[in-house]
């Protein structure tokens, strides 16, 4: 992923660790990126103490990663995979008034086509997506998140981002920017309501951790890319939109 924009004001408001633990029952789990799948793999365990198992839902249903909490929300609990668009059409058959998607455990993708096939599916039918105060959304979960219609972050909301792996071991850094394997995400962020600026800064930070690490922030710093419901955003240095005002000549990512 990621694209020849850098940014330097951003990057700087980054943690190296992720946001601080809930309250609630623990084990720990270290951050380890699986290797990529021949479909392109993206997922991130969190580097925190996290609730041991899935978090208890009252849910009506589960389909897949999707687990169906009343007939105006479902959850995201899990990777999504080559499966994940076919369960998403299948639960929506089920209980077609599903208008919001609720990412609380989201560690990211074993296959990202399928990942971007389904973010369009989720924006195509004008979903809103929102992340609750104890939500983590990783690695190709956030593409999910972007997909919203309208998209919310609660306070204590976390984020972490990093580079993609393809199956020969090569990362976003050593393709062309150019590149099909590079344009497939900007294009995305930009069907998400980026302008092609944003969008290429947008994914230059992505890029700026490789696959084996992960870039950790919370809502403040999501709103300073794309705006969030429920709070007005941040002044900005300029009226030119969120990116614009963080951007300075750094050097780029990709070739």
């Amino acid at each position: 992923m990621r694209s020849s924009i850098a940014i330097l004001s951003l990057l700087s408001l980054f943690a190296a660790v992720p946001l601080s633990a809930q309250t609630i029952a623990y084990e720990t789990v270290d951050l380890d990126a699986e290797p990529a799948g021949g479909g392109g793999e993206r997922s991130l365990p969190v580097q925190r103490a996290i609730p041991i198992g899935e978090r208890h839902l009252d849910t009506l249903a589960a389909y897949g990663p999707f687990r169906v909490l009343d007939e105006g929300r479902a959850a995201l609990v899990d990777v999504t995979d080559g499966g994940t668009p076919g369960q998403f059409l299948a639960m929506l058959d089920d209980h077609p008034g599903i208008a919001t998607i609720e990412l609380i455990d989201c560690p990211g993708t074993e296959d990202d086509l399928a990942n971007l096939r389904l973010g369009r599916m989720i924006r195509e039918r004008g979903m809103a997506t929102h992340v609750p105060p104890d939500g983590s959304v990783r690695s190709g979960g956030v593409e999910i998140f972007l997909a919203g219609a309208r998209r919310y972050a609660d306070p204590g909301a976390e984020f972490a981002v990093h580079s993609w792996m393809d199956d020969t071991g090569r990362e976003a850094g050593d393709y062309s920017a150019s590149a099909p394997e590079n344009r497939r995400y900007i294009d995305y962020y930009r069907q998400m309501g980026m302008s092609p600026i944003e969008a290429e800064a947008f994914y230059a930070m992505t890029n700026s951790v490789p696959f084996a690490s992960a870039k950790w922030f919370g809502r403040s710093v999501m709103n300073l890319w794309v705006s969030l419901e429920g709070e007005e955003p941040p002044e900005q240095a300029n009226s030119e939109g969120p990116a614009m005002a963080l951007l300075l000549d750094s050097p780029a990512t990709l070739q």
